[in-house]
């Protein structure tokens, strides 16, 4: 497994790499979802491609005040980890490799970034579209892989894909829970013994509020004021959002009449944990 530090270097890689390349973004910390979507990208890669993951903590999708300093760097257990699961290569660029000095330009989506997480840390998908562009013009993946426990971030990148033409398939991997259903995610070790028997009702929650759906509710303040209070009851911590919105456009709905989202944001402590589920209307139609 070859580790790339420099930009330079990521691109003479490239050169020579087999074909189709797949490519998993990630800021480190790895876990099992992240140990899936590599599996995923070796999958589709098939044994004669390659599969390179990148591991940058990316300071523009951080606001002032949020957790950039203390976000956990595991490098040694991240590349055992890639090298476990199949990995060919691991980006590694430092902060002035991929902003060097004058850098001066931003990628911004501008519709479906605006609300559910874009509302709630401004700047924050500006932050994530610039620095994919640069990791997608420096390896020029045929593909990437991201999950879709972050849903509007996967929906930003492919609407950004598809906006710049960038010749990149963007695949989706579904989210990986833990045993309790709670979303796996490199921040979840923040959470102390009682933040972490509070989150796990963050899901259950949610998954309440598809029951309601399931059963035939259409109402969108019915359901999502099932999940707001199930949140608020179980974690003791009032959601930052819960909004039910169309899976394509992440626009809100006021009637469950298609393929949607329900989508939530809550802070347990210091944590701030995000989650969706998949809802469809009651007749199965979408």
């Amino acid at each position: 497994m070859r580790t790339l530090g420099t930009v330079g270097e990521a691109a003479g890689f490239r050169t020579t790499a087999a074909s189709p390349l797949v490519l998993v973004p990630t800021m480190g910390a790895l876990h099992d979802g992240h140990a899936a979507l590599i599996d995923a990208a070796r999958m589709r890669a098939g044994r004669e491609g390659t599969v390179v993951v990148s591991i940058f903590v990316n300071p523009s999708q951080f606001a002032p005040g949020e957790d950039l300093a203390r976000y956990p760097r595991t490098l040694e257990k991240d590349m055992d980890v890639c090298l476990r699961h199949g990995a060919d290569a691991v980006f590694i660029p430092s902060a002035e490799e991929i902003y060097p000095p004058g850098d001066s330009t931003i990628v911004e989506e501008t519709e479906l970034a605006r609300g559910l997480c874009g509302a709630a840390r401004p700047g924050h998908f500006r932050g994530v579209c610039t620095v994919v562009a640069k990791l997608f013009n420096i390896l020029r993946p045929h593909t990437a892989v991201f999950g879709e426990k972050d849903y509007q971030q996967l929906a930003v990148i492919r609407r950004m894909t598809r906006d710049l033409f960038l010749p990149v398939e963007i695949m989706a991997h579904p989210t990986v829970r833990d045993s309790d259903g709670l979303a796996l995610s490199s921040r979840n070790r923040y959470l102390d013994a009682d933040g972490r028997e509070r989150a796990r009702h963050f899901p259950a929650a949610l998954q309440n509020a598809r029951a309601l759906a399931e059963q035939g509710e259409t109402s969108v303040s019915k359901i999502t004021a099932t999940a707001r209070d199930g949140i608020t009851a179980g974690t003791g911590s009032a959601p930052e959002y819960v909004e039910l919105v169309d899976a394509e456009s992440l626009q809100p709905l006021t009637r469950l009449d298609r393929s949607a989202v329900l989508a939530a944001a809550v802070r347990i402590g210091e944590t701030r944990l995000i989650d969706n589920l998949r809802l469809n209307p009651p007749d199965g139609k979408v």
